[in-house]
């Protein structure tokens, strides 16, 4: 189902599982605020899981430390266009029968063990905003699912409530808003949808050759896709050694802009329970909802992987007439850099 932007997606997505207000959703503990932001309008408790070790995403083993009996579901964020380790999140996921959903707005073609992103999860949400592999235009989003009641709900609550699949309707069957999507950007995206598999192959190819190309420099590493699984590559993400380098990442990146590279960024510092809405719990007025249901303040959460994870990355932008040329040049400035700021004894 095609919805008007990415966030109303993950909104759409979360509301056709039918959780309970007050009840706690993991969340990714890096992404942007619109895939964590839904949780709360839908008076749910998002607790986000922290990352991996040195990866801006998360894992079955941090997932399981913040699972209680309060959670209802857990959503998960492939970052970067790079797939979460999916087998042991759905085997978790099932021991406590709990629904896992696919925020695939970074991952569109990628793939794990063969499958591809957004096909795991019980439903799945995909970004179509103009920047994103498929466009619709300047926004949009698709909500998918397998299963033919959820598919049901999902149409209800993307059309104001209005009786899809409904026996004996008297009127619309839920309350809800208008999140469909128009019929241009609906043009836009299905001949953007035909490019998709051209646009990832000229970006897998990008990344490899900055791989390869920087393979053994001391100091850098490129932060590839998890074993047996293929990228997407919303963005590239090289990783400093603070052991080898006598840099920071904000130094770096400023190294990379001076040689001539665009589209250089500090880590991916979106962390959305840091947001003033949820440490203030403003998000309804002063009522301290949706957290005041348990009569409670919304927690702090440290995320101590995923922030020191974040100040060693640099977040390289990435698009499909990006070619051999680019990724020597990219090569060469990175290199200059590591063997700049190499510390002697490394």
């Amino acid at each position: 189902e095609t919805v008007n932007s990415g966030t109303n997606a993950v909104y759409v997505a979360l509301r056709s599982l039918d959780l309970e207000a007050g009840s706690e959703v993991i969340v990714p503990p890096i992404t942007d605020p619109g895939g964590t932001m839904p949780v709360v309008m839908m008076n749910c408790i998002p607790v986000p899981a922290d990352t991996v070790q040195g990866s801006l995403n998360t894992s079955a083993e941090e997932i399981a430390k913040v699972i209680t009996a309060r959670t209802s579901a857990i959503l998960i964020a492939h970052i970067a266009g790079q797939t979460l380790d999916m087998d042991p999140i759905l085997a978790l996921a099932a021991e406590h029968g709990i629904p896992v959903v696919e925020d695939c707005a970074q991952a569109h073609g990628a793939m794990y063990k063969g499958r591809m992103a957004g096909t795991m999860g019980v439903v799945s949400t995909f970004s179509t905003m103009f920047g994103k592999h498929h466009s619709t235009g300047a926004q949009g989003g698709v909500v998918f699912t397998r299963d033919t009641m959820i598919f049901a709900r999902i149409r209800q609550i993307t059309d104001r409530g209005k009786p899809f699949g409904a026996v004996s309707p008297q009127g619309n069957t839920i309350a809800s808003l208008n999140f469909n999507q128009d019929e241009i950007s609906l043009a836009i995206g299905r001949v953007q949808l035909k490019k998709l598999p051209e646009f990832l192959k000229v970006r897998r190819a990008f990344a490899a050759e900055v791989e390869a190309g920087i393979a053994g420099l001391g100091g850098v590493e490129f932060i590839g896709p998890p074993d047996d699984s293929v990228g997407a590559y919303w963005f590239l993400l090289i990783r400093l050694d603070p052991v080898k380098l006598t840099c920071d990442n904000t130094a770096f990146c400023t190294g990379l802009a001076l040689e001539g590279i665009e589209g250089v960024h500090e880590g991916y510092p979106f962390f959305p329970t840091d947001q003033a809405w949820h440490r203030d719990a403003v998000v309804f007025g002063a009522s301290g909802l949706p957290w005041s249901l348990d009569q409670r303040r919304p927690a702090v959460y440290p995320l101590p992987n995923a922030h020191a994870a974040s100040k060693l990355m640099v977040r390289i932008d990435v698009h499909e007439r990006l070619g051999s040329a680019e990724a020597r040049e990219l090569v060469t400035a990175i290199a200059k850099l590591a063997s700049h700021f190499r510390r002697s004894a490394a």
